[in-house]
């Protein structure tokens, strides 16, 4: 039998190879833990077309939104792990979620394999232009003046607690709107239904513009390529907490690594090519990180840790 283990264990990983080669065979679908139209949802479309070109198979975008990203973790997790589901999910999915609940669909931890950490996100605190504000100061004094009035969005805990933080360092009341995506935020800053958000950029560039929507300012450490006149967070003095939001790829644990590092590979390629780059990515106030899985599972596991240190310090109890 000792005779034989080598060449077992030879042969067992040729076959892994082997079918990492050929594979995909057949349609992949994509999990996506937000709703239609927004940031992640528009990049993964025009990411899967390509794929879809590469792999010479569909790519099949499947919306799983709402329950805070709660709900696409669980269809991520459950999911064969054959290598052809993989998932697009927020950082909010399988980082803070672990700290704001106290009994999650699934351990993501444990149930959720990192393939690569597609953007980083820049975020913009922006308004429906027709409240006529042009700065957080002018929000201030518009909300006081007509308190009980006003809600916001806003996907990411740290964002949030600034908005709490907004609220009880002026005594005023905005208030936080539940939201399934990118898309149905800006639907409700243009109809006024929820007209303050905190979101993406690539979300609004184009309202920006056209003067529907003002910006107030950026998070970060310095302002943003896209939106030069807006002051980026740390100038305006805030010092709280603020960690950078971000999409990237999963899959159900389980997966080969073979295959987890070829589609890593694949899209990396896809998406590091200039034209797509600037088109996707660039003009979208994305800024690309492509990891490979080893990369992006000890980012994973530091992000988690800060994470956790955000949540401890603001105070938010578990749900």
């Amino acid at each position: 039998m000792r005779r034989l283990a080598f060449p077992v264990a030879a042969a067992a990983v040729l076959s892994a190879l082997s079918c990492a080669q050929a594979y995909p065979t057949k349609p992949m679908r994509v999990i996506a833990s937000s709703a239609p139209g927004g940031i992640s949802d528009i990049f993964m479309r025009a990411l899967g077309e390509e794929l879809q070109k590469r792999w010479g198979q569909p790519v099949v975008i499947e919306n799983r939104s709402g329950g805070n990203f709660n709900i696409g973790s669980r269809a991520c997790a459950e999911s064969p792990p054959d290598g052809y589901t993989i998932c697009i999910m927020s950082n909010e999915a399988v980082t803070y979620n672990l700290y704001l609940y106290k009994n999650l669909p699934v351990d993501v931890e444990r149930a959720i394999a990192p393939v690569t950490n597609l953007f980083f996100m820049t975020q913009a605190l922006a308004v429906n232009a027709g409240l006529g504000v042009r700065s957080v100061s002018d929000l201030v004094a518009l909300a006081k003046s007509r308190p009980r009035t006003f809600s916001y969005s806003a996907p990411a805990a740290p964002l949030v607690l600034y908005m709490d933080n907004l609220n009880k360092e002026h005594g005023i009341d905005l208030v936080k709107v539940p939201f399934k995506g990118g898309g149905d935020a800006i639907n409700g800053v243009l109809s006024g239904v929820t007209p303050i958000t905190f979101l993406g950029i690539g979300n609004m560039l184009a309202h920006l513009e056209a003067g529907r929507m003002t910006a107030l300012l950026t998070d970060g450490d310095k302002r943003a390529a896209l939106l030069p006149g807006v002051p980026a967070l740390k100038e305006t003095g805030y010092k709280g907490p603020v960690t950078r939001s971000y999409f990237a790829l999963y899959a159900p644990t389980g997966v080969p690594k073979a295959m987890l590092e070829k589609i890593a590979t694949d899209v990396r390629s896809v998406a590091g090519e200039t034209g797509f780059r600037e088109r996707n990515l660039v003009r979208r106030g994305l800024e690309p990180v492509l990891s490979t899985p080893d990369e992006f599972a000890a980012f994973l596991k530091q992000d988690r840790a800060e994470a956790r240190r955000v949540v401890d310090q603001s105070g938010l109890a578990p749900q």
